[in-house]
Formats: C-alpha cells, structure tokens, sequence
C-alpha cells in the first residue's frame, strides 16, 4: 500500500522551509508516497532546488475521478487542500493535514484528520497515530438518506 500526498496552497509551496519540511517528513515515511503535482508545486520545487526522496514517486496531476480511485486505494492521505480532506472522511481513509488548520474541525475532532503542519516529525507522528486505529467513524455529514427522509416529509402532511 502506499500514502497520497497532495500539496498546492500558496502557505506551503511559496515558502521554501514549509515545501522542505513536508518532503522531509514525506521521506521518513515507512510506505512509498503517491505525489501528484501541482503546477505551482512542481514551479516551486524547481525554484527552490528540491527534490522529493527515492520513495516519493510524482505523478502528473490527475482528473477528479482517478484522485479519488488514488484517494480511495491509499492507507492514508495527506494533503493541505480541504476538499481532498472531506473525500478522504467519506471514503474511510485516514488523512493528515499539512496546514495548522482546517475548515473542517469535525474530521479532527472524531480522530479521522490530523493536523500536522509542515514540520516533519509531525507528520510521521500523526501516521503513527493513525496506524493505532480509530474510535468510530460518525456519519458527519448525513447518512446518504436525506432524499428519503424529505419525501416522507412530504407524504406525512398529504
């Protein structure tokens, strides 16, 4: 199995420490890592002089249907886009953010999405956490029976 990485806001790729702590932390990694890059990304790996380890393997960027195949086949994701957050949660797989926050506080607080950062030994730490399991994975976001529920609205008041 392999971890996904996804790497593109501006905060972590124009500011060359926080590029370099991410692919540090991805090179202490014990899985290879998928990395599809991001045009900015891969302007600003050239920009900076880095080079991501022998166990990161870049890819060019890929369509929405095929991230999710990656996302839905990798043990966990980690990532800084929200959207990559939230499809990660739906799809059971456990995802560590490479930011300080996110715009989705509930995946963190029901154990599923670790906020990491850019620094190294946090990122390895938080797939360690993760490796150990989870509590529960709550339905956050509906159960997928909303259309059902707003039909039996309906048909109650006829």
């Amino acid at each position: 199995a392999f971890y996904l990485c996804t790497v593109h806001r501006a905060e972590n790729t124009d500011q060359p420490e926080r590029l370099a702590g991410i692919l540090a932390g991805l090179a202490r990694l014990d899985r290879p890592v998928v990395l599809p890059l991001h045009p900015r990304t891969a302007k600003r790996l050239k920009e900076f002089g880095l080079t991501p380890a022998a166990t990161v393997r870049v890819i060019e960027p890929v369509g929405y249907f095929d991230m999710l195949q990656l996302e839905r086949s990798a043990a966990a994701v980690l990532t800084d886009s929200g959207g990559v957050q939230k499809e990660a949660y739906y799809l059971d797989v456990p995802c560590v953010t490479l930011r300080n926050e996110t715009e989705w506080v509930e995946t963190v607080e029901v154990g599923w999405n670790i906020l990491a950062g850019t620094d190294p030994d946090a990122i390895v730490a938080a797939l360690d956490q993760h490796s150990r399991g989870h509590s529960s994975h709550p339905p956050l976001y509906g159960n997928g029976d909303a259309a059902a529920a707003i039909v039996g609205v309906f048909d109650a008041s006829d």
